[in-house]
């Protein structure tokens, strides 16, 4: 993994595209939780979600290394997708993404934007990370995975921001999906000597990283169907898993309902957008309010990328 100088040199590349994302303390929901509670805001970057960083520095660490490939293919349910896409157009290489049938109209309309070749094939994100595979040896481009160690240096910049800011937090909350960001987190609260304790989340539908973190193996389930597109996994990466195992508290598993619930509670609270896997913390936090009572959390809200229908949906109550 990084060390500290990389971490650094990992920010300079972000924020020479994007400033720092902010992390506030909301009054309500501290009143709401009882905990002095931090939300880093990643559903502030001009994609939307924190998975941007790190296809920037995946992108730059690519093209210095003076092997450019013709082109780049990847799977994704959206925020990774659209991270890929931005940061290989930037540099002039073609990008081609999967997605699976059904996936977020937004998401795809935004990774078209960015200049992806957009191409929707399988049940779910594991199908579709097996059809860009094949399309990797087909035409011969780069498979980029959605877990890599510069993926992770670059998702991880936003962990420095957040502690850099609040250097005392006893408890982070972050969702897991692939777990670039969590293990992103747990690394920069390493390189920095911390001892704040980073609980990742999963969802009921999708938790196969909780069963893996539970049973010390990776642990695989049949289907991941949850509301919480950026969760949807059904295979751990086993590099991710360990690092996982190594250094988070524990992995806590969220339903559907309360993910509705926290998306809502956002928007009272902060007037601020989640999509499913952004408000997975929260509902964590909401789970274990007693625990954390008058200690000082943070909550990584990861993305606001949520079609329109299904957040106006929620925001009217609907479950």
């Amino acid at each position: 993994m990084f060390d500290l100088p990389a971490l650094e040199a990992a920010s300079a590349i972000v924020h020479a595209v994007m400033p720092p994302t902010p992390q506030y303390a909301w009054p309500l929901l501290a009143k709401r939780t009882g905990a002095f509670t931090v939300v880093k805001h990643e559903n502030h970057t001009f994609a939307g979600a924190f998975k941007v960083r790190g296809g920037l520095v995946y992108v730059d660490t690519l093209v210095k290394s003076g092997e450019t490939p013709k082109g780049l293919v990847s799977a994704t349910r959206g925020n990774h997708g659209q991270s890929i896409a931005f940061a290989a157009t930037r540099a002039g290489i073609p990008a081609v993404i999967v997605v699976p049938e059904g996936n977020s109209t937004e998401k795809n309309a935004a990774m078209r934007a960015f200049g992806a070749e957009l191409i929707e094939s399988g049940r779910d994100f594991d199908d579709a990370r097996q059809t860009a595979m094949n399309l990797a040896q087909e035409r011969g481009l780069l498979m980029v995975p959605s877990f890599h160690a510069e993926l992770v240096r670059g998702v991880a910049t936003y962990a420095l921001e957040l502690f850099s800011a609040f250097s005392d937090l006893d408890t982070v909350y972050v969702p897991i999906g692939l777990g670039s960001g969590i293990c992103g987190l747990i690394r920069t609260r390493d390189l920095l000597g911390l001892k704040t304790e980073i609980v990742g989340v999963v969802s009921t539908e999708a938790d196969c990283y909780a069963q893996s973190f539970e049973q010390g193996r990776v642990v695989t389930t049949e289907t991941a169907k949850t509301l919480a597109d950026g969760l949807a996994v059904r295979v751990p990466n086993p590099d991710a898993l360990e690092l996982i195992r190594a250094g988070a508290a524990r992995v806590i598993r969220v339903s559907d309902a309360e993910l509705r619930h926290a998306i809502r509670v956002i928007h009272e609270d902060t007037h601020n957008m989640a999509e499913g896997a952004a408000a997975a913390p929260l509902a964590a936090l909401i789970q274990e309010s007693e625990r954390q009572r008058g200690r000082r959390v943070g909550l990584i809200l990861t993305g606001a990328n949520i079609d329109r229908a299904i957040y106006a949906g929620i925001l009217a109550g609907a479950d």
